[in-house]
């Protein structure tokens, strides 16, 4: 809940205004997990507020870590479903991988195979972040995990509303990347609603191939994505970003390089190359490193900055694109 909304539940229980505002902070600043331990509420309160309510936070059934560090979680959803969050560090960074929906519409990678289970509450949201071992080390949130964010607008939304409140962690939203094949009916609302930096899973630049491998693309095409997001300036501290999985013999073509320049040369962006992770059932090869390699440096020598992204956690399925709920 909000600090606006805590203060109308309280309110009709009798207690002072102010105490939504501790409660708050107890919640979302100091990691509070039971109502006992919010002592500057009297006893008779917290008695009433336990009769009501529950702080939501739930921990992790299961966790793998990862020869390179990664850490892999499974996390428990209030509707009694499973959702996969993973921990990234690195150096003097920390990030965490965000699920938002049990399963996806999206059917572009292993989630979507799995099918739609559900969206996550803002409270499912805020439990992956809050109850990974040291929330207090992370540098940058990422919603790339399972589920399309924008299919969960005002959940996630929420969510981020909550991190960036002053009565929770009071990041700024350049903190936090959204990932999204880019929905038609949320994409534009985002990019005027939030501050937050925005990643569109292209993989594809063609509308036909893009079409066979990303069902939503046939509702919503990369041209008209593209044609929106130019309409707005990306040339400060705000981040645009595509995200482009290579398949060997498949999109790795400099053709496929060419129209990526074509599409992106009007627009202050960067492109992420990545590595494709085997998935079951899907008769797919990854791309040799040379062969992105050159790929990157076509781009780049054509303005398009482009970078590769180091592949982490392989060995626990926690790579792009391999989360799957399987409990």
């Amino acid at each position: 809940m909000t600090t606006a909304e805590l203060q109308e539940r309280i309110l009709e229980l009798g207690m002072p205004k102010f105490t939504a505002k501790q409660i708050s902070q107890w919640v979302y600043q100091k990691g509070a997990t039971t109502f006992d331990e919010m002592t500057n509420i009297s006893k008779k309160h917290r008695e009433l507020l336990d009769a009501h309510f529950v702080v939501g936070r739930m921990p992790a059934t299961d966790k793998q870590t990862s020869k390179d560090g990664t850490v892999k979680y499974l996390f428990p959803t209030e509707d009694g479903q499973s959702v996969e969050t993973v921990y990234i560090p690195e150096n003097d960074r920390a990030t965490l991988c965000v699920s938002s929906q049990v399963g996806c519409k999206m059917n572009c990678c292993q989630t979507g195979k799995q099918g739609f289970q559900g969206n996550l509450t803002a409270a499912d949201i805020l439990n992956q972040i809050y109850s990974i071992d040291r929330p207090d080390s992370l540098t940058n949130i990422v919603f790339m995990g399972q589920g399309e964010p924008l299919d969960n607008y005002d959940n996630v939304m929420k969510a981020i509303g909550l991190l960036t409140s002053e009565e929770g962690w009071a990041w700024s939203p350049r903190r936090i990347t959204v990932s999204t094949v880019g929905l038609k009916k949320n994409l534009k609302r985002f990019v005027e609603e939030s501050e937050c930096h925005l990643a569109v899973s292209m993989h594809f630049p063609f509308h036909e191939t893009r079409s066979q491998f990303m069902p939503a693309e046939r509702q919503y095409g990369i041209e008209e994505i593209v044609e929106l997001l130019s309409q707005y300036d990306w040339s400060h501290q705000r981040r645009l970003s595509f995200e482009y999985t290579m398949f060997e013999g498949v999109n790795d073509s400099m053709i496929f390089a060419k129209e990526i320049v074509r599409l992106l040369k009007n627009l202050d962006c960067r492109v992420n190359l990545i590595r494709y992770h085997r998935i079951p059932n899907v008769e797919l090869n990854d791309t040799p490193m040379p062969k992105m390699t050159a790929f990157r440096d076509y781009l780049t020598k054509h303005d398009v900055y482009t970078t590769i992204r180091t592949s982490r956690g392989q060995d626990i399925e926690a790579a792009c694109g391999m989360l799957i709920t399987k409990e």
